[in-house]
C-alpha cells in the first residue's frame, strides 16, 4: 500500500459512467472529467495554500475534483493511482 507523505493525497480516478441514473445508455463516451476518490491522506493536519494555512479538509473516501495535469501516476500491483498535492484539489464533490 502506498502511504502519502507531507501534504500529498493518494487518489483513484473515477471512470465516466456510460449510462444515466435513469438507465439511458449514452451513445458517445463522455470525456472523463478530473474526478477521483481519495484512497489515502498524509498525516498532515494542515495544508498551506498561497501563504495561508488551513486545516486539512480532505479525508479518505471523499470524491474530489482536481487540477488537470497535476500529480504523479503510480502503480501498486495492478491498481493505478494518482499522487497529488492537497493544494491541487479544487473541490469535494457531494
Amino acid at each position: 500500500m502506498i502511504k502519502p507523505l507531507y501534504n500529498n493525497v493518494l487518489l483513484k480516478k473515477i471512470e465516466a459512467s456510460q449510462t444515466t441514473k435513469s438507465g439511458i445508455i449514452i451513445s458517445q463516451k463522455e470525456e472523463n472529467e478530473d474526478y477521483a476518490e481519495v484512497v489515502a491522506v498524509s498525516g498532515a493536519k494542515e495544508v498551506k495554500v498561497n501563504d495561508h494555512v488551513y486545516e486539512m479538509p480532505i479525508k479518505k473516501g471523499d470524491k474530489v475534483m482536481y487540477k488537470k495535469y497535476s500529480g504523479t501516476e503510480v502503480k501498486d500491483g495492478k491498481e493505478e493511482y494518482l499522487l497529488i498535492k492537497a493544494e491541487d484539489i479544487l473541490a469535494i464533490v457531494k
